[in-house]
């Protein structure tokens, strides 16, 4: 497995907001835990403090499918100034698809080690960006500790965002499943591809109409972009 090195920056107004790790325990072996760092970048600055103030062990930084010159130099100076004491990936995501944007976050997420703690910093970068990345942030809430923001008015400030996960039954998954794998025109199709009742996929259906999961339309039901992500 990769090592990776745990950093400290040195700051007299560091914040401290997490609690510090404890080693798991696994017949007779200690792991350390790490703390992994996924953060949109545009401008270097808050990217830099959130490492200040973290420590992460490793650093994911979201950047455009397409950068700039502005996006690269940002790039650059995180790279020159930790890439000697902390890991660093970069991963294109896209500029305007959040469902997309979303996909990428969750993959992400899916291959980080179980044990890792995961934290977001999404005040960089487009604001569809970093809605999508917020998205896929909820479709794992589980394994998420923390999704900061740094107001502009006050940069050295951090808003910690709410988590807010999909929470669906287990009959509102078989719908959506259902219904991103095949086009159903009504209810009794739908109940036999989910293998649920007709009665409950009605009932289903009229709770994620409401969550803004599903929408009918003159080519029957199917999935918003909001159930496309709670799918994922």
């Amino acid at each position: 497995m990769e090592s990776y090195i745990n950093f400290k920056i040195p700051c007299l107004y560091m914040e401290t907001y997490i609690k510090p790790e404890t080693p798991l325990q696994a017949q007779g072996d200690v792991k350390e835990m790490s703390k992994v760092l996924i953060a949109t970048i545009y401008n270097p600055d808050p990217v830099l403090l959130a490492c200040t103030r973290l420590s992460p062990n490793r650093l994911i930084l979201l950047t455009s499918d397409e950068t700039d010159k502005k996006q690269k130099d940002a790039l650059d100076l995180v790279k020159n100034s930790l890439g000697r004491v902390l890991d660093i990936k970069v991963v294109s995501i896209p500029l305007y698809d959040i469902v997309g944007i979303a996909k990428e976050v969750v993959k992400i997420i899916d291959m980080q080690p179980k044990e890792d703690t995961i934290y977001f910093n999404i005040t960089s970068g487009r604001k569809t960006q970093s809605i999508g990345v917020l998205f896929g942030a909820y479709a794992r809430a589980s394994l998420v500790k923390k999704i900061a923001y740094n107001p502009e008015e006050d940069k050295a400030a951090v808003v910690y965002l709410p988590i807010l996960p999909f929470k669906l039954n287990s009959s509102q998954k078989e719908i959506l499943l259902a219904l991103e794998k095949k086009k159903v025109n009504n209810y009794v199709d739908l109940a036999k591809e989910a293998d649920l009742s007709p009665a409950m996929v009605y009932r289903s259906i009229g709770e994620m109409e409401d969550m803004d999961l599903v929408e009918k339309t003159d080519d029957g039901l199917k999935l918003t972009d909001a159930g496309r992500i709670a799918r994922l």
